[in-house]
């Protein structure tokens, strides 16, 4: 099977199409035919934690993810395609299934075929959705969804404001807000304006020309996820009881984490969505199936690339500035 394959640290050009052996699943695993899967701000990040790079705590934990010296040859978070072959102790899937999936930590997406244990984060998936659609929604929609239900606790009527809100994470966190009551800001770049309103913003703030911060407003809940943003420059945009989250790893945070919870009402979080049970991603899938399938969700896609062009989509997410989620047509690949 052919499948990009990265034996070192650095820029897109380390990535490279090349022919690998075609895995075979075991008792407990299907084989997946890919037909579509993403790049994301994440992979990345996978791909150029290098020592050459400033130091960070995200950065550092890629290593760990990826490899402490090169990184694994495959990488890749999410797909959606077919199920090809089932093993013999295979029960909640059978052969022609049309899946999506998150791989978490054991990558490998970055190929025409990979195995999963039918017990990982795959469920089948929407049927209104395209595969390339499907794809692009496990990493933004599973990062959204527990940090906005779970972290902050999300009711009907309170004011969230999403800075970042035309990214993969972003564009999801609106729509979820919307879906659990709340009333949604979204922050963004000129161009995105009204792609954020069309998502279900009911007010949106262009970052290029105001500083949410220093307009005077609050928000019971702030949701940066992006990272461009922090907790002493949100504070005074927090009512008592106010949370801001964060999707980007620092130790700031972790400090201003463990402070906040034992000083003052307002509380800094960050939630290590990656780190969740295959099982909890798994009921996740399902519940943004059924919210998709009922027109309450939807991805947003900015470029499909066949995975011959892995560099060049590889190279666009780095800029920073891409809408929803750039997709990857495996089945495109020759």
């Amino acid at each position: 099977m052919k499948a990009v394959v990265c034996t070192r640290y650095g820029p897109p050009e380390v990535l490279r199409l090349r022919e690998v052996a075609k895995p075979v699943p075991r008792s407990n695993e299907v084989l997946i035919r890919i037909h579509a899967t993403t790049v994301t701000a994440e992979d990345c990040t996978f791909r150029k934690a290098g020592l050459s790079l400033p130091p960070s705590l995200s950065r550092i934990g890629a290593r760990f993810v990826v490899g402490l010296t090169r990184p694994k040859k495959i990488l890749g978070t999410q797909l959606a395609g077919d199920i090809e072959a089932v093993g013999r102790n295979v029960t909640r899937f059978k052969e022609g299934d049309p899946v999506y999936a998150a791989t978490g930590a054991a990558l490998g997406t970055y190929a025409q075929y990979i195995c999963l244990a039918e017990d990982e984060a795959l469920e089948i998936k929407p049927t209104n959705l395209t595969y390339e659609e499907a794809a692009a929604v496990p990493s933004g929609a599973l990062t959204a969804l527990p940090f906005l239900r779970d972290a902050a606790g999300l009711q009907s009527e309170q004011h969230v404001l999403i800075n970042g809100a035309s990214g993969s994470v972003g564009t999801y966190a609106v729509q979820l807000a919307k879906h659990l009551g709340a009333e949604v800001t979204g922050v963004c770049s000129t161009a995105n304006l009204d792609l954020v309103r069309s998502l279900g913003a009911d007010s949106v703030i262009d970052y290029t020309n105001e500083n949410f911060a220093q307009i005077g407003k609050t928000y019971d809940v702030i949701f940066d996820t992006v990272g461009k943003s922090s907790f002493p420059r949100c504070k005074s945009s927090l009512p008592h009881g106010g949370i801001y989250l964060t999707t980007v790893l620092s130790l700031a945070i972790l400090l201003q984490m463990a402070w906040t919870r034992k000083v003052g009402d307002k509380r800094a979080l960050i939630m290590f969505t990656g780190l969740r049970t295959p099982a909890d991603k798994a009921k996740d899938l399902v519940f943004l199936k059924e919210l998709i399938e009922s027109g309450k969700l939807k991805p947003v896609i900015d470029r499909v690339y066949p995975l011959n062009q892995i560099t060049e989509a590889h190279r666009y997410v780095d800029k920073g500035h891409k809408k929803g989620n750039v997709v990857i047509a495996v089945s495109d690949t020759a």
